[in-house]
């Protein structure tokens, strides 16, 4: 997170933090009547496919004159659907990854909003997750101690992000977005 203070796009991080955190709240409400969230897996993924393939329709036929999305309503909604999805699924990242690419941000702007609006969005979630029995002491306890896995990952990344060229960057991260897809879909 210290590394990439200076990397977020701070204004994209609180234009989606307001509709996120609705959309948290209706996923724990939603969470609260549904005892399995099996169930919605297959949605979201279908929603995620259906997302990258406008970004993709909209960026192939018009290329670099695609204009970026300014209007309220699209971050409102992606908000609300990362909100959504990251309380039901832990399912936010390809959601944010069709938001901060349609935002053209450079990859290191890219990788800075996005860890920011994590963290802070992750700190938001602990009274609803912890209310849901989704956050235990086991659970707090085999985070722990994956912490110095976590670190030598940010030190990776950060190595890899500088040496990543931003074309292929961008062609990763919506790879490993809809192979997302697949597995809420099918796994």
């Amino acid at each position: 997170m210290a590394y990439h203070r200076h990397n977020a796009r701070w204004s994209h991080v609180l234009r989606l933090l307001p509709p996120t955190l609705v959309g948290i709240v209706a996923g724990y409400l939603f969470l609260r009547l549904i005892d399995d969230d099996n169930l919605l897996k297959p949605i979201i993924g279908g929603i995620v496919f259906i997302m990258l393939g406008v970004h993709f329709w909209r960026t192939k036929t018009k290329g670099k004159d695609a204009a970026i999305p300014t209007q309220w309503w699209f971050a409102l909604v992606l908000g609300f659907m990362a909100g959504v999805t990251t309380m039901m699924a832990n399912a936010a990242g390809p959601v944010m990854v069709i938001y901060l690419l349609a935002m053209r941000l450079e990859k290191i702007e890219y990788v800075g909003t996005q860890a920011w609006f994590f963290f802070v969005v992750n700190w938001l979630k602990v009274p609803f997750s912890s209310n849901l029995n989704m956050m235990t002491a086991e659970s707090v306890k085999l985070d722990l101690m994956m912490l110095p896995f976590i670190a030598a990952g940010a030190v990776m990344g950060i190595y890899f992000l500088k040496r990543i060229p931003q074309k292929t960057f961008a062609a990763v991260v919506q790879i490993l977005a809809a192979v997302a897809a697949v597995k809420l879909l099918f796994f």
